[in-house]
């Protein structure tokens, strides 16, 4: 695996851990901008509606650079709106500043992912892919404790210090780790990259993705306190269980990343399956300690570590070019809207529980946005099958 695919994990590390920052740092960002806890919790629908929106509009101005240079912008453009919120007068500075951090960082995830597709040989990319993602998965399992860490001992605003000096150094790892390439292949730029969404099948890939990251996330943004009031820990010991389920995100990531570039389609599917398993398992069993843990941290094996077969799935259907990755990561982010906020609304009507079985009806939508494909895949078996004897491994890679 080529250096530089580590170094543009690092780059995703330090935006990843911008992005959770707020969240860990509630009280804390409250009392020094002289608002509401409520209204710092806008912070973090501002960034996501930045990556969302502004992203893809801010990967058309990079899209005809070289991809490397497209790299530095993007980390110029996160690393003045990073300073802007360590420097944050008030709370218009620093809503504007999470409008900035967030856009630059979805145009990155774009960027990175099409570089990362032309770095390696086309069946690496699922496990390169996978090595990219290791900075979101790190960055929840330890940029987001850290960065909390050092906010509550010297202030929230050092945490965000810290993330600059962190971009900083990615951008001179990037500097010297990636190579000079021309601006993404497949490219007669924009407008071919464009042409892709014509494909009803694109359009599919895109809502199964939306949905494998909505099921997850209506059931992870409402960890703590389905842990603390339904299942009955402590609040010191939440911290520590989700340590747990972001190693388990680690790990199922790899293990993924293995398996994308050969079985992306029969590994949506069973990540799907299982984590409807897994979420109606939660849901019953909540008020139960050990039944719930394990049901959480399967939850962290197949739930967000779809991502890189969800990602090769795209790239072949659609193409590697930086546009369509940063319109792949608003889909994302989308259902990480829609899974926390219809959870939320669940919850007053329906308790608690109510966002794991909102996760479980997702998946099944999920699985039902696959049918298609799996159809499809079906079709084309037996003329394969009329050319030479075809072996299940040959007939999943076709799927």
């Amino acid at each position: 695996m080529p250096l530089a695919i580590y170094v543009l994990a690092m780059g995703i590390f330090a935006m990843v851990t911008s992005e959770f920052v707020v969240a860990g740092l509630m009280p804390q960002m409250a009392a020094g901008l002289d608002v509401t806890i409520p209204q710092i919790g806008y912070l973090i629908t501002a960034f996501a509606a930045a990556m969302a929106v502004g992203g893809p509009v801010l990967t058309t101005a990079v899209v005809k650079l070289p991809q490397k240079k497209a790299l530095m912008a993007l980390f110029a453009v996160f690393l003045v709106g990073n300073v802007l919120a360590a420097t944050a007068s008030d709370y218009a500075v620093m809503f504007v500043a999470r409008l900035v951090t967030g856009t630059a960082s979805a145009a990155f995830f774009g960027v990175s992912l099409s570089l990362c597709a032309h770095l390696v040989k086309p069946e690496l990319r699922g496990r390169a892919t996978a090595m990219v993602l290791n900075g979101l998965m790190l960055g929840t399992l330890l940029g987001l404790p850290l960065s909390t860490l050092i906010g509550e001992s010297f202030g929230w605003r050092a945490a965000f210090w810290t993330i600059t000096g962190l971009t900083v150094l990615a951008a001179v790892a990037t500097t010297f780790g990636v190579p000079k390439l021309g601006r993404a292949e497949g490219g007669g730029g924009l407008r071919q990259e464009l042409g892709v969404f014509r494909r009803p099948r694109l359009w599919l890939a895109l809502a199964t993705s939306a949905l494998i990251i909505g099921a997850t996330f209506s059931a992870f943004s409402y960890f703590n306190p389905i842990l603390t009031e339904v299942t009955g820990f402590s609040t010191g010991t939440v911290p520590l269980l989700l340590v747990a389920y972001g190693a388990a995100t680690v790990v199922g990531n790899n293990v993924v990343g293995r398996l994308a570039d050969r079985y992306a389609l029969p590994v949506m599917l069973t990540g799907l399956l299982l984590n409807l398993v897994f979420l109606t398992g939660f849901a019953v069993f909540a008020q139960l300690p050990v039944p719930a843990v394990l049901f959480m941290l399967g939850i962290g094996l197949v739930g967000v570590t779809m991502n890189p077969a969800m990602i090769t799935r795209i790239q072949r259907i659609g193409s590697t070019g930086p546009f369509l990755n940063t319109v792949h990561s608003s889909f994302i982010t989308f259902g990480v809207m829609i899974g926390s906020s219809v959870g939320g609304l669940a919850i007053g009507t329906w308790g608690l529980r109510a966002p794991l079985w909102l996760g479980a009806g997702l998946a099944v939508l999920g699985v039902l946005t696959l049918i298609p494909e799996l159809a499809l895949a079906r079709r084309k078996q037996p003329s394969a099958a009329a050319e030479r004897p075809l072996s299940v491994a040959d007939a999943t890679i076709g799927a």
